[in-house]
């Protein structure tokens, strides 16, 4: 079933999407950087299982210089070599918020041991934005393109 081209309907709403993401990267660029954010983003679309944004965020991970095996292990990541303690912080409070879990004391103390008060506020809100886009693209479903 053909469902609307929500991109293309003109929604206030919309634009606040976007206009939320420009200032969520000017963010994460000044706190943890953009491949935090590309492992974030597609770790949360991988959890919400949304195939189009799974696929958009594997290729700007690639365009932020993620290599392939990190890309692949992604899934895995408590299993992998290949992420340092930040990123797997990072990870883990995505999958805790993602899945609608507490984040207790002892948590919080470990993330702010490597995120400073602002990146904690930029991280948080960068995961609820990815998995406000992950429904909104999962209600419409947008052809996805994984030519690279």
């Amino acid at each position: 079933m053909k469902r609307a081209d929500y991109v293309n309907l003109p929604s206030t709403l919309l634009n606040h999407l976007f206009d939320q993401e420009v200032l969520i990267k000017q963010n994460v660029e000044e706190t943890f950087g953009l491949t935090i954010w590309e492992l974030v983003k597609l770790r949360s679309s991988q959890l919400n299982q949304c195939a189009y944004c799974i696929a958009m965020h594997t290729k700007q991970a690639r365009q932020y210089g993620e290599n392939n095996n990190r890309i692949i292990g992604l899934s895995a990541w408590r299993d992998m070599p290949f992420y340092t303690t930040k990123e797997c912080l990072a990870l883990e409070l995505c999958e805790k918020l993602t899945q609608s879990e507490t984040i207790d004391d002892m948590f919080y103390a470990k993330l702010n041991q490597e995120f400073d008060d602002k990146a904690l506020l930029t991280l948080t809100i960068a995961v609820n934005a990815i998995n406000s886009w992950n429904r909104v693209v999962k209600m419409f479903k947008p052809d996805v393109d994984f030519n690279d």
